[in-house]
């Protein structure tokens, strides 16, 4: 095993413990992203450039953006003041429309 494999496996083991330890959502994320370059080059030196392709544009880009995109929305409901329980966040619109109705006669 070359020095550049092993250095990349263990920065590749490193990574991976830093998206476990996070403790900050966002901060996994980014990290998820890095630990994914990270294993995108490992497969590169590895000599499957397809395989290094796809992580990269998959591990690095396209999950963290999902990722992100989840914790937008996730913060925007809290905004709105939003709960976990879909039936109760529906009853309050619900209610709400219906004052919305009344005030509007």
């Amino acid at each position: 095993m070359s020095g550049l494999v092993a250095g990349l496996l263990l920065l590749a083991a490193l990574s991976g413990l830093i998206v476990v330890l996070a403790r900050d959502p966002r901060r996994q994320v980014f990290a998820m992203a890095g630990n994914g370059l990270v294993l995108g080059l490992l497969f590169l030196a590895l000599q499957a450039p397809d395989v290094a392709l796809s992580e990269i544009a998959v591990g690095t880009a396209v999950t963290p953006l999902l990722f992100l995109a989840a914790l937008a929305a996730i913060a925007m409901d809290r905004a709105k003041g939003r709960t976990e329980d879909p039936a109760k966040d529906q009853a309050e619109d619900r209610a709400l429309d219906r004052a919305g109705d009344h005030a509007t006669r």
